[in-house]
């Protein structure tokens, strides 16, 4: 179980560096004024999402329910772990968002701006923060 864990955490680390790092490139892209620019910025985003932010998570998910399997019914009746679960599937969902703007991005018909990419890229730090929380102090 414990190197379960151990590559439970290796994987929300990658999966968490991508979904920091994308709407970084988010904001360069939404800034960039040439082609060529443009052009980098879009191979850049699909790499970072195609090999590190989707791959992460799917091992991340699969990995953190092979951790449920082991003691479902202590981790399942733990409030903690419903209330981190919940933040997971927010996690989840702002990942499938990053991919909706790569691709708006990528076809050049985003709407957003710089300003925009900028809020949006600290949202996952407000879901990082209660999740190690939960995971460590398991205050209820």
């Amino acid at each position: 179980m414990l190197w379960l864990k151990a590559f439970h955490i290796i994987a929300v680390i990658c999966w968490f560096a991508a979904l920091f790092y994308l709407p970084r490139l988010f904001i360069y892209h939404s800034l960039s004024e040439d082609q060529v620019s443009r052009d980098r910025f879009k191979l850049m985003e699909a790499k970072l999402y195609s090999v590190i932010a989707w791959p992460s998570m799917l091992v991340t998910l699969v990995l953190g329910l092979g951790l449920l399997h082991f003691n479902p019914s202590y981790y399942l009746s733990a409030g903690w772990m419903h209330a981190k679960l919940t933040l997971v599937l927010l996690c989840v969902a702002y990942h499938f968002a990053c991919r909706h703007y790569m691709l708006q991005l990528r076809e050049e018909r985003c709407q957003k701006s710089h300003k925009f990419f900028r809020v949006f890229n600290e949202a996952p730090v407000f879901l990082l923060v209660p999740i190690v929380i939960l995971v460590v102090v398991k205050p209820f």
